[in-house]
């Protein structure tokens, strides 16, 4: 076995992540020339809205060896509108850099990429980088991360130092017997601390005057160990782009081999699908070598793909989590000059390879609306369009984004039987837990509808987003199950169970409404607020009412830290508020830490006054048919003219709508 890892370095914005990157590349001999961020040459910021913005927008790829150790490098974004990117990034990581700035302390957003890390189970070493500024103090830091972070973060500084060895003897009770018997902890033992996430070694140093940065590969080729693969082929998409006109699709290989002109197989709700791999590259930076097979272990980039999506999986590979960070505003695009049928290709294209940028096509008022993470974000966003279309595209002005569930299990009906047409479909619509989305499965018996009617019922209802009945938002946080259906034999075609599947769902959402069991859901930050001791005052007043929970404020010498949540919409531009009543001694910095019930919904739902039952693409009704022409049943009176009745007894056990069930 070859020891080898795929590594990412992940860090809030300005922290120094690139020029860390740069500094390892030239000591292992990979680059010949360090790059400089301010002078836009760097290795790995390769696009030109990277090099002229001096921040990392895109994950990139290098490739270093350190003496006998082998390390892709994936240089992650690090400013929290691209922090979508980097949580792809982290799924196919081995281990992990988390950078720290001197300066700066734990913010908020290293906290966020704490929680991910956390979350994907990656093992990470952390680099106090500008230890070069002043007021830096090693102790003070260390201590900070111990109290914020995890108090297994340990000084890694000096291997043989007694002081390491009983720190990592304090994370567990195997590695305590070992310290009490031989007096120190071994390698192994600190490699498997480290790969449990017991142990943080933390590092420090300057990356940008090369101080502490050989350290930091020593660092990880002791505790980098051999690991073994699957035999089967199995890997995970964690990037699309599009290259002079080729769609490339970045994965790691997580078992057996990927050899070019292989096909692979698949299946979404289109049906399924095989695609052939006619290029591997091995890219180092904006350059790469293509090679005809990549081995397990491995990061690289494919060309011939055209059917998958970042996060998706290959083979064996089992399926990641679904995504915790998720954009809150939604923009209007204004084409201007352009085409809006060449915009929306254009965003779509886009949309392709960053799932989380949301484009939608409002058929009622003719119009694109994009979701997004940030005004930064907005602003990239204008001028990739802007290359592309080489005419400019403008947005209006943000707003946020709500979301709707429901409280309690409902049941839709639909159907949809005008002359010549026929089909049924009942959906049993559930709450799910918060940050699910809308998860899609069948319990549909095939003496009710046959394999074929259920495939197609359920993947036209994954094929739109559905609204809300309140004001009209996405749907989100439900399970959305296919009870049962029928389909007639001469009259039944595809478009049929589109019409009555939306109808089914829509209807479902309707009763839910009826009942007062649909929700309004509202993004909701965490904050941490650091103030004067003397403004703590002021500042629980302005949280109180921007409607925050918070705790007691934690106070220092001179600094109080209040952490809490509290909804988006009240944030506004509160952080400049901060520095301008503390004379600019005070921060305050939030990330999304997911979606409630909205504090203010009745305000929200009377200034939308959206009207479910006039949005006729999305009608709750059903149609029916008698004496040769069809008639129109109110979705409140659907249920009884349903021609399916249905029976629990009859249900299979539940099977979600995923690849495999489309598989033919």
């Amino acid at each position: 076995m070859t020891r080898q890892a795929v590594v990412g370095i992940m860090a809030h914005v300005d922290a120094g992540k690139t020029t860390l990157a740069e500094s390892l590349l030239f000591h292992a001999g990979a680059i010949r020339v360090l790059g400089r961020v301010d002078k836009g040459d760097t290795h790995l910021d390769t696009d030109a809205l990277e090099r002229s913005r001096g921040i990392t927008i895109f994950s990139s790829q290098a490739v270093l060896d350190w003496n006998d150790l082998h390390l892709m490098l994936l240089d992650a974004p690090g400013h929290v509108d691209f922090s979508a990117e980097a949580e792809r990034t982290l799924q196919v990581l081995d281990f992990a850099i988390l950078l720290v700035a001197a300066n700066d302390g734990v913010c908020g957003h290293t906290r966020t990429l704490w929680r991910l890390l956390e979350r994907y189970d990656v093992p990470t070493v952390i680099f106090v980088n500008k230890m070069d500024a002043a007021h830096a103090e090693k102790d003070a830091l260390l201590a900070e991360l111990s109290g914020r972070l995890s108090d297994g973060c340990v000084d890694f500084s000096d291997e043989s130092a007694p002081e390491l060895h009983e720190a990592l003897a304090a994370t567990d009770e195997s590695a305590l017997d070992e310290y009490l018997e031989r007096g120190c902890v071994g390698r192994e033992t600190m490699r498997r601390l480290v790969r449990e996430r017991r142990a943080f070694p933390v590092l420090f140093g300057s990356a940008l005057r090369d101080e502490g940065v050989v350290e930091l590969l020593d660092a990880l080729d002791a505790l980098v160990g051999e690991r073994s693969w699957g035999e089967d082929f199995a890997a995970q998409v964690y990037k699309v782009t599009h290259e002079k006109g080729e769609r490339v699709t970045w994965l790691k290989v997580c078992g057996g081999t990927l050899r070019t002109k292989a096909l692979l197989e698949g299946a979404d709700e289109t049906g399924a699908w095989a695609d052939k791999v006619n290029q591997i590259r091995l890219y180092q930076g904006a350059k790469f070598d293509t090679v005809n097979e990549i081995a397990a272990g491995q990061v690289c980039a494919v060309v011939g793909l055209q059917h998958v999506r970042p996060g998706d999986v290959l083979g064996a590979a089992q399926a990641s989590p679904a995504p915790v960070l998720a954009p809150v505003l939604t923009y209007r695009v204004e084409p201007g000059d352009a085409d809006v049928h060449t915009v929306f290709a254009a965003l779509r294209e886009l949309a392709d390879e960053d799932p989380m940028l949301g484009v939608t096509w409002d058929s009622d008022l003719e119009e694109i609306r994009v979701q997004l993470m940030g005004a930064v974000q907005l602003e990239v966003l204008r001028e990739r369009l802007s290359e592309r279309l080489g005419t400019q595209v403008d947005f209006g002005t943000g707003s946020i984004l709500y979301k709707e569930t429901i409280s309690a299990p409902a049941m839709g009906y639909g159907h949809f039987e005008p002359l010549r047409h026929y089909a049924e479909a009942h959906f049993r619509i559930e709450p799910a837990p918060a940050g699910t989305g809308v998860v899609y499965g069948c319990v549909c018996s095939t003496d009710d509808l046959d394999l074929n009617w259920q495939r197609l019922a359920l993947g036209c209802a994954m094929e739109r987003e559905h609204k809300g009945v309140l004001a009209g938002y996405p749907l989100t946080d439900v399970r959305i199950t296919l009870v049962s259906g029928k389909a007639h034999l001469k009259h039944t075609e595809g478009g049929d169970f589109r019409q009555a599947a939306w109808r089914a769902i829509r209807q479902g959402l309707m009763s839910a409404r009826e009942r007062g069991e649909a929700v309004l859901l509202e993004p909701w930050y965490h904050f941490v607020l650091e103030v004067p001791s003397d403004k703590v005052g002021r500042a629980l007043a302005d949280l109180t009412r921007m409607h925050a929970r918070f705790s007691a404020p934690s106070a220092g010498t001179e600094l109080a830290v209040i952490e809490g949540d509290l909804p988006a919409s009240e944030v506004g531009d509160y952080a400049l508020d901060v520095a301008a009543y503390s004379a600019g001694n005070g921060s305050f910095s939030c990330e999304l830490s997911g979606y409630e019930p909205a504090h203010d919904a009745d305000c929200v739902i009377e200034e939308r006054a959206y009207e479910p039952e006039a949005d006729l693409p999305h009608t709750p009704d059903s149609v029916f048919c008698s004496h040769g022409a069809g008639y129109t049943v109110k979705w409140h009176e659907a249920a009884e003219h349903m021609h399916v009745q249905d029976d629990p007894a009859r249900e299979r056990p539940w099977r979600p709508a995923d690849a495999s069930f489309f598989k033919s």
